[in-house]
């Protein structure tokens, strides 16, 4: 890294990461009900994939979104002949994501967020304390 790292820097960093995590999480649920008329069509859960960054000048070691990538969960056949989407077989393929574990996935990163919220809010005042201290 060219620049050492701050604990602004470590908490911005955990904080866009959980974003990311949040919004792969609010896409599984936005396409949860999606059908379609083939397996391969079918919506694939997405997950943050994350890595580590270590700064040797600090110490500190933060985050970076590494990629966002398709789970292979396999998609649900279910036979279903009247629906419009229906293949020759009259099946169709539902999504396979879980909604209890895609808001669970978003409460764990909301709360992961408010953390380093806390965190930088408690740095602010310890350094606003240490100002007056002068």
């Amino acid at each position: 890294m060219s620049n050492s790292l701050t604990l602004f820097d470590v908490a911005q960093r955990g904080m866009s990461a959980q974003l990311v995590r949040m919004n792969a999480a609010a896409s599984n649920i936005a396409n949860a009900g999606s059908i379609s008329s083939s397996e391969q069509g079918a919506y694939r859960p997405i997950r943050a994939v994350f890595a580590e960054q270590f700064d040797r000048a600090t110490g500190l070691a933060t985050v970076q979104v590494q990629s966002i990538q398709r789970e292979n969960a396999k998609a649900i056949r279910e036979h279903n002949p009247g629906h419009p989407l229906a293949d020759e077989n009259g099946d169709i393929w539902r999504t396979p994501v879980d909604e209890n574990t895609e808001m669970v996935e978003m409460l764990e990163s909301a709360r992961q967020y408010q953390n380093l919220v806390e965190a930088l809010s408690t740095a602010k005042q310890l350094m606003i304390e240490t100002m007056r201290l002068k």
